[in-house]
């Protein structure tokens, strides 16, 4: 016989931590968001001769290895130091220490698009050049996919912890804090970390410009005369509880999350699909108890290319009808953060 449960548990954000290309920690990227900044600028991570443009939303003023405190910086690639160093914050934020966090059942889950791709392009590099014996065994180490979420538990110390690393692309983010919201909600953990990260690396930038989806210079969502998007990097993790975990220690409450929806189509690799993407926004609103009515703001994916905005507004307009809630995108200024892009907005 299966275990009777008792009632589904309240969710609660708790603790934010933000590592972007126009600020570094809540305040400072709640302020970059208000301010419009952009972090549009030009590559560096790879050389981009040979590219007719190459701008994209690099972070060039923050190191997350300064924030780890018990790993190596070597032992985790760029896109896992994001994600650990969003974590502390996260946890700081939220009010609480090492020890706190230590002593609970947690779950961590960190989506992402590419991994640690980036450090695949440099491995590929070194092989070609000379080899498989010039290939770096201490890079080699860091590329799968597990030391995304792995990482994060290792750098705090967690040892009751479920860790998770869920590849599934510009999702990947929402899909992690949905499995967040769903092992608080049914007390199969007490604490959950989740959110994503990426990092800018060569093959994906090469990849989107084949496609001809990478903008000449800026990424402007929604707009008549868009021309593409941007590829960013960073983390956005979020501290999830209960409600009554976090009133019990008197925590300052964000938000609280009512519910998701997702919906995985295997129409085309690349081309979006409208009715999916209304098929998950009426899951959302089925989940959480509300109606489209409830809804006055839309964070949209709006990646700023011509197929992915007219496909979105289309599927908007499907739920919403013609008196759409406002709706946004920050791509236009952190550009698409791929496996974070969704945990940031």
């Amino acid at each position: 016989m299966r275990p009777t449960r008792g009632p589904r548990r309240r969710v609660v954000i708790t603790g934010m931590g933000v590592i972007s290309c126009i600020g570094t920690g809540v305040d400072v990227f709640a302020e970059g968001l208000k301010a419009g900044r952009s972090g549009a600028k030009p590559i560096t991570a790879f050389d981009t001769s040979g590219f007719a443009h190459s701008i994209g939303c690099e972070i060039n003023d923050a190191h997350p290895a300064d924030w780890l405190r018990t790993l190596p910086a070597d032992e985790l690639g760029r896109a896992a130091q994001f994600a650990a160093a969003a974590s502390r914050m996260a946890v700081a934020d939220a009010g609480l220490t090492e020890e706190d966090v230590q002593a609970r059942r947690a779950l961590v889950a960190v989506g992402t698009s590419d991994g640690e791709s980036r450090d695949l392009d440099h491995l590929v590099a070194a092989q070609i050049a000379g080899g498989t014996g010039r290939m770096d065994p201490t890079v080699a180490r860091r590329v799968f996919l597990s030391r995304l979420s792995v990482g994060v538990a290792r750098e705090l110390g967690l040892e009751d912890v479920e860790a998770v690393t869920v590849p599934t692309a510009c999702a990947a983010g929402n899909y992690a804090i949905g499995a967040g919201y769903d092992g608080i909600s049914a007390g199969d953990v007490e604490m959950a970390l989740c959110g994503g990260t990426d990092a800018v690396c060569r093959k994906t930038f090469t990849g989107f410009y084949r496609l001809r989806t990478i903008a000449p210079q800026v990424c402007r969502p929604f707009d008549l005369h868009r021309e593409g998007m941007l590829v960013g990097e960073g983390s956005g993790v979020l501290l999830m509880e209960s409600l009554e975990s976090a009133l019990a220690r008197g925590a300052h409450i964000y938000a609280e999350v009512l519910g998701y929806g997702l919906s995985c189509d295997a129409r085309h690799p690349v081309a979006p699909d409208r009715d999916s993407i209304a098929r998950s926004i009426r899951a959302a609103h089925r989940q959480a108890g509300i109606t489209a009515a409830d809804v006055d703001l839309i964070s949209a994916h709006g990646t700023g290319t011509r197929a992915n905005d007219a496909t979105e507004v289309s599927a908007i307009r499907e739920v919403f009808g013609e008196d759409m809630p406002r709706t946004v995108s920050i791509k236009s200024m952190i550009g698409h953060a791929m496996g974070a892009a969704s945990a940031l907005a």
